[in-house]
């Protein structure tokens, strides 16, 4: 007797049904009458970022072989295609945006208008992430070249994202930031929220947990271990009980800060500039500058 195939009794049709009926009344409760416009692809951000950290650093993150004299040209042809791909993406993102608010617009003109001025921030990036790589480099007596922190150490892959991300956040395009943040946390394990404003020379040692939140205030030369937690003490809802989306909830910490592994600090504090925050610190008040705080001292 021959036996039924394993699909015969998983009644696929029947899934199908479900899911298309649970699909059309999910739109209905939306009151969208058509399909939404299709989401910008974390596949193409993936490798739009891929592209971009290769015209940032073509000696390093580029193809193999590269000569003096093909550099120029790799670099130009990496990011006509990144910066092509990643129009895309932005206008995805904009015809998205509109038709949730019902609204008309240009999208593929606005996108124009977000990429020229992204790209012309590169030499921007470029810049910071030479003082992160450096600040690495001095910062732990493991590394042994620039040239390895570069190519090995996870915060540098999460800071060149988020230098990256914060740009198009700036920008009005939050969910393909916000995205691209999170192709950079599902692969070091650190969650830098596009919005937060990092300073130069910003080193994460590790890094496996750190978690930076979206209106976090970082200065400069700053340097934080494993597990350390820049978050939100309180969440405000308004009079409907809905969370208040934007309020300034995330700590400040100013230039020179060292905080090590497993520190928590929660809410709109301040960090004062040249302050050491001892490891697994619960710190949710304001320190003046030049503060040593140790786990007997952060209560309060």
């Amino acid at each position: 007797m021959t036996q039924k195939p394993y699909a015969a009794h998983w009644d696929i049709q029947d899934l199908v049904i479900q899911l298309r009926q649970l699909r059309e009344q999910s739109l209905a409760q939306r009151q969208r009458l058509h399909q939404p416009p299709k989401l910008p692809s974390r596949k193409q951000l993936s490798q739009i970022i891929d592209q971009l950290a290769a015209a940032l650093f073509p000696n390093r993150l580029g193809v193999p072989g590269l000569t003096d004299e093909g550099v120029d040209y790799f670099v130009g042809h990496t990011l006509e295609t990144a910066l092509s791909h990643l129009h895309k993406q932005l206008a995805l993102e904009l015809n998205f945006v509109a038709e949730e608010q019902g609204r008309q617009l240009d999208a593929n003109g606005e996108a124009s208008v977000m990429v020229a001025s992204f790209a012309a921030r590169l030499p921007e990036v470029r810049i910071l992430l030479d003082t992160d790589i450096q600040a690495a480099y001095e910062g732990d007596p493991a590394a042994r070249s620039p040239d390895e922190v570069l190519v090995c150490y996870p915060g540098i892959v999460a800071i060149l994202h988020h230098r990256l991300a914060h740009i198009l956040y700036q920008a009005g395009a939050p969910l393909v930031a916000r995205m691209i943040a999170e192709i950079a946390h599902s692969s070091t394990g650190i969650d830098i929220h596009p919005g937060a404003s990092i300073g130069e020379s910003f080193f994460i040692d590790h890094g496996t947990g750190v978690v930076i939140g979206e209106t976090a205030i970082i200065g400069r030369n700053v340097r934080l271990y494993q597990a350390v937690t820049l978050g939100a003490k309180r969440f405000d809802k308004d009079d409907n009980g809905m969370l208040v989306k934007g309020n300034a909830r995330h700590p400040i910490v100013e230039d020179n800060v060292v905080i090590y592994a497993g520190a928590t600090i929660l809410g709109r504090i301040v960090i004062g500039q040249g302050s050491t925050i001892g490891g697994n610190v619960w710190l949710t008040h304001s320190v003046p500058a030049n503060s040593h705080i140790s786990q007997a001292q952060s209560s309060g």
